[in-house]
């Protein structure tokens, strides 16, 4: 079987949606679909060998399961090598993060990361030339979720057109790489927020700013609003890594924006319920609707090897 080359993406790194087009982005879940099919043959698919025995390094500072776990296999699938680096070698104690970078450069081709801030990813991309980095979840986006999220919605609409997006819950990483996606291809997303728990102005701005197709991106308070009438409902953590100090305040905040049956009743017939993982049954979401007909959370995080898959072989020749 012939193996079916993607084109490069136009940025070296992936450290943002936004580091893809529009084109790339509907490329890149074309290739995920093909790779999804194709992994039944094993070693005898086309992909096999797409990475050559190349290295790709992985440094976790945040704990993961579904992140992890589909890099190493999406890499191993395609042929290539993983290396763990430590996380304690980039706290800036032992040597400065650019050293470690041009260090990881001379001998690996790519280096998946997921950390705390942005710019440490956004400084290991910088300073070197032929390393291809992917953010694998900072604190301000987790791009990679978002390209599986919206393979799964493909899958399950067939044609993002006229479709509506609703994300209930804090304004966070995921709330933002969302909307970038959505905006790109036409999906008209709302988040329901607490005041002070919004999408950021630079990620809405920036959703905005790539918009196609009459897609908006709305922040409203009112869960209830931002459900009636919606495609999907989408809802995270009240507390991600690292805020564990504000859990109390955030269930308090939170209580309203509970996604269980009146909320998912408000949104269209059929409507499918998502989450990134890990879930809290009875915090912000309910067992009924986690364990509903409506919920595609595991096919979002089946699909995370596949949209990553397809991510490694268009940046990593």
């Amino acid at each position: 079987m012939t193996t079916v080359v993607p084109p490069r993406t136009k940025s070296k790194d992936f450290l943002s949606v936004l580091d893809l087009d529009a084109a790339d982005l509907v490329h890149l879940l074309d290739v995920a679909a093909r790779l999804k099919a194709e992994r039944a043959l094993g070693p005898k698919a086309p992909s096999a060998s797409a990475l050559g025995g190349a290295h790709v390094a992985m440094l976790f500072e945040k704990p993961s399961l579904r992140t992890r776990s589909t890099f190493e296999i999406a890499v191993r699938e395609l042929g290539g090598h993983v290396l763990h680096v430590p996380a304690e070698l980039i706290d800036g104690s032992r040597e400065p993060l650019e050293d470690i970078a041009r260090n990881l450069e001379r001998w690996v081709k790519g280096l998946v990361i997921r950390t705390f801030a942005q710019e440490k990813a956004v400084a290991i991309a910088s300073c070197t030339t032929g390393l291809h980095v992917v953010n694998a979840l900072t604190d301000e986006q987790h791009p990679c979720q978002a390209l599986a999220d919206f393979m799964t919605l493909r899958e399950r609409w067939g044609s993002w057109k006229g479709r509506t997006l609703t994300y209930v819950g804090d304004g966070n990483n995921v709330a933002a790489s969302l909307a970038h996606a959505a905006a790109m291809v036409g999906v008209t997303m709302r988040i329901a927020s607490p005041k002070g728990y919004e999408l950021p102005d630079r990620a809405l701005q920036e959703a905005r700013g790539v918009a196609r197709e009459g897609a908006q991106i709305l922040l409203l308070e009112d869960p209830l609003e931002a459900a009636s009438g919606s495609d999907a409902i989408y809802t995270d953590v009240w507390t991600s890594m690292g805020q564990e100090r504000e859990a109390a305040l955030r269930r308090e905040t939170f209580a309203s924006y509970q996604v269980n049956d009146t909320l998912m009743a408000a949104a269209n017939p059929g409507a499918l319920f998502m989450h990134c993982l890990p879930a809290h049954r009875g915090e912000e979401v309910t067992a009924s609707v986690l364990e509903s007909s409506a919920s595609v959370v595991f096919d979002q995080a089946e699909n995370r090897l596949h949209t990553q898959k397809a991510l490694l072989q268009m940046l990593i020749r």
